[in-house]
């Protein structure tokens, strides 16, 4: 039997939850409901999601910090749709800098809802497997420098904070869960940015060109992120899981 998806609709409106759920079970995936963050966080303990559509504007903890509290969190790897109802671009911007994946703007059509869900899952699903002993890292190390996953921060030799912008730390985070693989740009492009890479204006080599001056990677000798022609790129350092006092 083939497998089916499970998605979690987090919203506090009953109704636009409920109807999202029924229309996805209806079109061949599973699917579970919460109302508010202490909901869906029983059912991310109990159930197996593959992703999560998510209301931006709720009581008490909205979509942003919960999808914030997410990516610094065990489930950090399950992609996020928002359902934002503001025409505003700062709230998606925020999403996405946040760790969204994709947005969704209300009032919208369900069969649009689905098919950037099954879009969402088939961009997280183009990489390889990440590699296990990062699930639960909060602090990676390559050459001379570490990641802090939770805080979003790179640290320097020196132990001084780097500010990375999301994409940036997106970009990072992806090299580093897939060293000495090579990953092409539209892999690069999906993963970091979304469909809404025209919110950032920015084009994925200008993201590595960014992400090199931060890890002071000379362009020509690329310690770190090289250049394979015609490819794409690859993480070519060792990545280490760092100790609390590492």
């Amino acid at each position: 039997m083939e497998h089916a998806d499970h998605i979690l609709v987090v919203d506090d409106d009953r109704e636009i939850r409920q109807m999202v759920a029924d229309y996805l079970r209806k079109n061949g995936l599973r699917a579970s409901e919460a109302a508010d963050g202490r909901e869906m966080r029983a059912v991310l303990d109990t159930h197996a999601i593959d992703l999560i559509v998510m209301d931006v504007m709720m009581p008490g903890e909205d979509g942003l910090t919960l999808t914030r509290n997410l990516r610094a969190g065990k489930h950090r790897a399950i992609p996020v749709v928002m359902l934002t109802a503001r025409e505003d671009q700062t709230d998606r911007i925020i999403g996405l800098e946040m760790g969204a994946d994709d947005y969704v703007t209300k009032p919208f059509a369900a069969r649009e809802l689905l098919a950037r869900i099954k879009a969402v899952i088939r961009r997280t699903r183009m990489l390889p497997p990440n590699l296990q002993v990062t699930e639960a890292a909060q602090m990676l190390g390559f050459g001379r420098w570490r990641l802090d996953t939770t805080a979003r921060h790179l640290l320097d030799p020196e132990g001084t904070v780097v500010a990375l912008s999301g994409a940036e730390f997106r970009l990072l985070r992806v090299f580093l869960d897939h060293p000495n693989r090579v990953l092409n740009r539209d892999q690069l492009l999906n993963l970091t940015q979304g469909r809404d890479a025209e919110l950032f204006d920015r084009s994925i080599d200008l993201l590595v060109s960014r992400l090199r001056q931060r890890l002071q990677d000379d362009a020509r000798e690329q310690s770190y992120i090289k250049t394979v022609r015609s490819e794409g790129y690859v993480f070519s350092a060792t990545v280490t899981i760092v100790g609390e006092d590492g």
